[in-house]
């Protein structure tokens, strides 16, 4: 018979454990693709809002995997979209100019809001085409 002293033991440190967060997540998302099919409204999860170790960061980004599209863009620091394995499941983090992460999402949407232009921009577009194809009349 083994002592108790003898036994094996391994302390995970709060960063190394799952918290069952990232599961939760996970639900939520599929949650969020049901209503984007059925009503076409998208959505979002606010990731730095929640209470996520890194295992559970980890293990989300295991699950949800990487698509084929992925963007950067630099207006007044970097962000990164990058599809899921799953369509319309977008990871969306946002930067400061100093490279520090101060927006994390999961987005549930056909396109990531930050890439929708907005429609007053669209109907100034508009008009400037309209005008240009005036001039060349």
């Amino acid at each position: 018979m083994q002592s108790i002293n003898e036994i094996p033991v391994h302390v995970l440190s709060p960063d190394e454990m799952l918290t069952g967060q990232a599961e939760a997540v996970l639900s939520e998302i599929s949650d969020l693709l049901g209503r984007l099919l059925a009503t076409g409204e998208a959505g979002s999860i606010d990731l730095r809002s929640l209470p996520l170790s890194p295992a559970d960061r980890d293990w989300l980004d295991e699950k949800l995997g990487r698509g084929e599209v992925e963007i950067a863009l630099e207006a007044g620091g970097r962000s990164d979209l990058h599809e899921t394995a799953y369509a319309g499941v977008w990871k969306v983090t946002h930067r400061d100019t100093e490279e520090r992460v101060v927006a994390e999402f999961i987005e549930v949407a056909y396109v990531p809001a930050i890439l929708r232009p907005a429609s007053a921009d669209i109907e100034q577009a508009h008009e400037r085409l309209q005008a240009s194809l005036k001039q060349n009349s």
